[in-house]
C-alpha cells in the first residue's frame, strides 16, 4: 500500500528535507523524507491499526 502526503505548513515555509515516520499504534514503521512538492510517500503493508507521522527530530540538527 502507498500513502502520499502533501504537507504544507501554516507559515509557508517548506518541509524540504525533513525526515518523517510513519507511525502504527505509536510504532515506527516506515520513515521518508519531504521532497521538493513538500510531498511524502510510504510504502507500508496495509492492515488495521491507527496511523499517525511524525518528524523525526532525533536526526535534525539541534539549535
Amino acid at each position: 500500500m502507498t500513502i502520499k502526503l502533501k504537507l504544507e505548513l501554516a507559515s509557508g515555509q517548506s518541509m524540504k528535507g525533513a525526515p518523517l515516520q510513519l507511525l502504527h499504534d505509536g510504532v515506527a514503521i516506515a520513515r521518508a523524507s519531504v521532497d521538493a512538492q513538500d510531498q511524502a510517500t510510504f510504502d507500508v503493508k496495509p492492515g488495521p491499526g491507527k496511523l499517525a507521522v511524525r518528524v523525526d527530530r532525533s536526526i535534525l540538527p539541534k539549535g
